[in-house]
């Protein structure tokens, strides 16, 4: 197991990072790393490089101290990518290509590791339980972790298991969480606050996409796509994005929801969630993507027809293996 404190011996300055548009598993392993490590190295300068978090998790130490732009690149000792490969890092790949020594902690199963140290452990709910299992790994470390730190690295278990709903879920993971509200942090307000909770906005957008959605392969399938025209209309931000992929998922006899957002001219981004038997993975890795078995995205380019057509066909190849009808494929 990587052994944090080795890794970074010697180092002065140490930068960490995540994947673009990030989620709270992101939000909170970036952070709470930044938090553990400002404990074990107080000499070093600790930076987290990462795009803006929603308003949402404001209340999380060190979210006011996040650099959101690479307009004073700087030469850091040790890069820690967490949740990530580095390719996915957006404006923070400026200070990993100029990193000394490159580190990865991620759980996604796409990721085969990558950097001079790394960590990957598939079988975790997230990177926030990887990461404590790094912390736990040294009793001294163990030490370090108080009712901050702790309600950080909860966030981040919290919104990749789905609040403890979603099978990637284990017996380890709810004994960890329950170490970690041990710590006397407000964990229900938590929850209702960054998972739950929506905005008038959010709400309207998410309407609409759930209201457009169309069902294909005999309704295992159920697809949804938000235009730039729409978001406009909304006054939507990307942000504004997350969990419609969730509730189209929930539409019951669906297996796989997909939710398609453009980004640019034929340029979308696409997330997919798979209920029991699709693995999600294997469609967004074909494209380019990445994920886990029930959760997982890409981008593609091209015709928005043409794009679901072909995300058909790989789910498809996949119900056809297990010998389960697929009905209508074209859209």
């Amino acid at each position: 197991m990587l052994d944090l404190g080795k890794e970074c011996q010697g180092a002065l300055s140490i930068g960490i990072t995540g994947h673009t548009n990030p989620d709270g598993d992101c939000i909170g392993t970036t952070l709470a790393l930044w938090q553990f490590l400002k404990k074990l190295k107080p000499e070093c300068r600790i930076d987290v490089i990462l795009e803006k978090p929603a308003p949402e998790y404001d209340f999380i130490q060190g979210i006011d101290q996040i650099i959101t732009d690479d307009t004073k690149p700087f030469t850091y000792d040790v890069m820690i990518v967490v949740d990530s490969v580095p390719e996915r890092c957006g404006h923070a790949n400026t200070y990993v290509l100029r990193a000394k020594k490159l580190i990865n902690i991620d759980h996604h199963i796409s990721n085969p590791g990558c950097g001079d140290a790394y960590y990957v452990d598939p079988k975790a709910s997230s990177a926030a339980e990887v990461l404590y299992d790094l912390i736990a790994s040294r009793q001294e470390y163990l030490d370090l972790i108080d009712k901050e730190l702790a309600q950080t690295i909860y966030v981040g278990i919290i919104h990749d298991s789905g609040v403890m709903q979603y099978s990637n879920t284990s017996p380890k993971t709810l004994r960890i969480v329950a170490d970690l509200i041990s710590y006397g942090f407000d964990f229900p307000k938590l929850i209702e606050e960054t998972f739950y909770e929506r905005t008038y906005i959010q709400s309207q957008i998410t309407g609409r996409a759930v209201l457009e959605a169309f069902p294909m392969l005999d309704g295992k399938c159920m697809v949804s796509m938000v235009d730039r025209k729409t978001m406009d209309f909304y006054g939507a931000e990307k942000k504004d994005l997350s969990g419609i992929v969730n509730e189209l998922r929930n539409i019951k006899g669906v297996e796989v929801a997909i939710f398609i957002y453009e980004v640019g001219t034929q340029e979308y981004k696409i997330s997919m969630r798979s209920r029991s038997y699709i693995d999600v993975a294997k469609v967004a890795v074909f494209f380019g993507g990445g994920g886990h078995v029930r959760a997982a995205g890409c981008n593609m380019n091209g015709n928005f027809y043409d794009i679901v057509n072909n995300l058909m066909e790989q789910i498809v190849l996949q119900m056809e293996a297990l010998h389960i009808e697929t009905g209508c494929i074209d859209v």
